[in-house]
């Protein structure tokens, strides 16, 4: 897995990292995940050095995915996109360099490379940075600078969420006694998450929910029957977007200003610089595990959750990896 994280982040950088996407209209999730699933199958396989040289190769051949996946409503085709095509074809590509079968051994140079059919053009030149592939390769662990999401939501309303459990421990509140929310985010973001007909993908919806629940959960990000409930919709209206500039200038972060007032004049506000989840402001083991069983519970029940996170919590305790098989099936 570690292997993974640093094989597959390495190959985006050298692709332009989050301006691959814009540049090319393709998904850096589909383009490189296989990659990161290569190396990780790779290694479990037990590859020697000339057989991952091989692995790259095909992985590289099961590149694919358009950035239209954005426009999935319901987000079916972001899982397909994101998890499940990237890991079968990195699970494809080790079987069948451990079947014997050969290829290309240098998939990111020479001919018809994989930065020459894929990487972003400036004026026909190729831009790509090939020495991302192994910059500090063995001394820095990308799987320590991984964020994840606290909340479920669209990462652009990370921050706005957390502004206002912030305030909720500073002065508690009810929803009826806000009188207005200003919610500050990047130009980019505005566009991506305002009064979206998702209830997840859409901050003004998400804080209305935040003000009346206290919290946000997998359920009540995915309730769309709430985006109609008349207590929803008065909070809601409460909620102003900004597009800000100071927040476009520290951009790809996740950063958010989020101001409320209520409604005997109070006034908060704060900007949130590391969303909790990040590298610079993770979730402590608690939080992960709280995430985790509100997600995986209401699907395999209670117990079998329960054991599934044990297991996973001692991973390199197991004898054999098929001990997590019947924890993985619905009790």
């Amino acid at each position: 897995m570690m292997l993974g994280y640093d094989v597959g982040t390495r190959v985006t950088m050298s692709m332009g990292g989050p301006g691959y996407q814009v540049a090319t209209h393709r998904s850096t999730h589909g383009t490189v995940a296989a990659f990161g699933a290569g190396a990780a199958a790779g290694s479990a396989a037990g590859l020697g050095a000339q057989q991952m040289r091989l692995l790259l190769d095909y992985s590289a051949q099961q590149t694919s995915g358009i950035a239209a996946w954005s426009r999935d409503a319901e987000h079916m085709e972001k899982a397909f996109l994101f998890g499940g095509k990237p890991a079968a074809g990195g699970v494809t590509a080790a079987m069948l360099v451990r079947s014997g079968w050969t290829g290309v051994d240098d998939i990111f140079s020479g001919p018809d490379n994989f930065f020459e059919a894929l990487a972003p053009r400036e004026n026909g030149a190729v831009k790509a940075d090939p020495t991302q592939l192994v910059d500090k390769l063995g001394e820095r662990y990308e799987i320590t600078r991984t964020n994840i999401k606290k909340w479920t939501v669209g990462s652009p309303i990370q921050a706005p969420l957390d502004a206002l459990v912030g305030f909720f421990q500073k002065r508690p509140f009810t929803a009826d006694e806000v009188r207005k929310v200003v919610v500050r985010i990047a130009s980019d973001e505005a566009n991506t998450v305002s009064n979206r007909d998702m209830p997840d993908i859409c901050v003004e919806h998400m804080v209305a929910v935040m003000l009346l629940d206290k919290t946000a959960t997998f359920r009540s990000a995915h309730d769309k029957a709430r985006m109609k409930d008349p207590a929803v919709l008065r909070q809601r209206a409460k909620v102003e977007v900004v597009a800000d500039s100071r927040i476009d200038a520290h951009r790809p972060r996740r950063e958010a200003i989020v101001e409320v007032t209520l409604n005997d004049g109070t006034q908060m506000s704060e900007w949130v610089r590391d969303v909790r989840g990040t590298a610079e402001n993770p979730m402590p083991r608690e939080e992960v595990v709280a995430k985790a069983r509100d997600l995986i519970a209401p699907v395999l029940g209670g117990a079998t959750c329960s054991a599934l996170i044990d297991k996973l919590l001692a991973l390199e305790t197991l004898k054999d990896i098929r001990e997590l098989r019947p924890v993985l099936q619905r009790s």
